[in-house]
C-alpha cells in the first residue's frame, strides 16, 4: 500500500500505518511493552548509579553522575514515548486493529496527538554529550587536548541529532529530503566514531593492566549499539528495498525493538563498563571502597 503524504502531512511511517492499515493486537502490545521496557530499564538503571557511585574515586565520579543524568532524562522522555503511542492509537471493533482514525471519518485523525519520534530525539540532544563526555573522566589522555575533545564531542553530538530530528519529519512526504539529511547527520556521527576510537585508544594505552580489557571492551559496543540508530532511521526503508517507504507494522515494530536495544546498549551497559573500569582503576591507585566499608 503506498502512502498518501497529503493525509497526515510529515508526520513519520508510524502514523500512515495507523491510518492505512492499522495495527493488530500482536504488533501494537510487542510495540507498546518494548517502549515499556526500554524506560524501565532506565529507571533500574538510574537506582544502580546512584548506589555505585562511592565504589570509585572521586576523580571519576563525574562519569557515575553523567550516567544518573542520562537516565532521568531517558527514563522521563521514553515515558512520554511509550504513552503518546498508547494514546495517538485506538481499538477499531470492526477491524480489530488499532488505528489512529477508528471511526472510521475518512481523512480525520480522532485518537488525538500522532504519534512522534521527536521525543527520542529530545532525549538524544540531552543525553548524546552527556554520554560523550562520560568517558572522558575516566581515561587519561597523554596527546588529546581535553577541551578539544570536548568541544568536537559536543559539537558533532549535537549537530548529528539537529540534523537527523529534522529528517525523520520527511521520511514519507520528501525522501529526498529524508536522505540527504540523514546524509549530513551520518558526517556528524562518522567524525564522533573517529575521536570515540581515539579517546579509547589512549585511554587503555595509560589504564593500568586490570582495567585495560574492561576499556577495551567499551569501543566495539559502542560501535555496535551506535550503528544500530541509523538502521533505526532507515527502517521503512530497508523493509521497502526501494525509494519509498514501506508501510509496514512490522517494521514499525522492529523500529520501536532496535531504538529500544540501542538506547540500552549505549547508555546503561556503556555506563556500567565505565563504572566497572574507574573502580579497576581506583583499586589498582590505591582506593578500594570494599575495603573502605569493612
Amino acid at each position: 500500500m503506498q502512502p498518501s503524504p497529503h493525509r497526515l502531512g510529515n508526520a513519520t511511517f508510524e502514523n500512515y500505518v495507523g491510518l492505512e492499515s492499522g495495527y493488530t493486537e500482536m504488533a501494537y502490545q510487542m510495540s507498546a511493552h518494548v517502549l515499556t521496557v526500554g524506560y524501565a530499564i532506565m529507571l533500574a538503571a538510574l537506582i544502580y548509579f546512584i548506589l555505585t557511585i562511592r565504589q570509585v574515586r572521586p576523580r571519576y565520579r563525574m562519569s557515575s553522575i553523567l550516567s544518573v543524568v542520562v537516565m532521568v532524562s531517558a527514563f522521563l522522555l521514553l515515558l512520554i514515548q511509550q504513552l503518546n503511542w498508547t494514546s495517538a492509537l485506538q481499538f477499531d471493533p470492526a477491524t480489530a486493529r488499532y488505528r489512529l482514525a477508528p471511526e472510521g471519518v475518512e481523512g480525520i485523525v480522532t485518537a488525538g496527538d500522532l504519534f512522534n519520534n521527536g521525543y527520542r530525539y529530545l532525549n538524544w540532544l540531552i543525553d548524546v554529550p552527556m554520554l560523550l563526555f562520560q568517558i572522558l573522566f575516566v581515561v587519561t589522555l597523554s596527546r588529546s587536548s581535553f577541551a578539544s575533545v570536548r568541544n568536537q564531542f559536543w559539537f558533532s553530538g549535537v549537530a548529528m541529532i539537529i540534523t537527523g530530528y529534522v529528517g525523520q519529519f520527511y521520511e514519507v512526504t520528501r525522501p529526498g529530503l529524508f536522505f540527504l539529511w540523514g546524509s549530513i547527520s551520518t558526517v556528524f556521527f562518522i567524525h564522533i566514531l573517529i575521536v570515540m576510537r581515539r579517546v579509547i585508544k589512549e585511554g587503555v594505552e595509560n589504564a593500568p593492566d586490570s582495567a585495560k580489557g574492561m576499556l577495551g571492551a567499551i569501543w566495539p559496543l559502542f560501535l555496535i549499539s551506535w550503528m544500530l540508530y541509523p538502521g533505526a532511521y532507515l527502517m521503512p526503508y530497508l523493509y521497502s528495498f526501494s525509494l519509498e517507504p514501506a508501510l509496514s507494522e512490522s517494521a514499525v515494530v522492529a523500529r520501536h525493538l532496535t531504538y529500544t536495544v540501542a538506547d540500552v546498549t549505549s547508555k546503561v551497559i556503556y555506563g556500567v563498563l565505565l563504572a566497572a573500569a574507574a573502580t579497576r582503576m581506583s583499586k589498582a591507585e590505591g582506593y578500594d571502597w570494599e575495603v573502605q566499608t569493612a
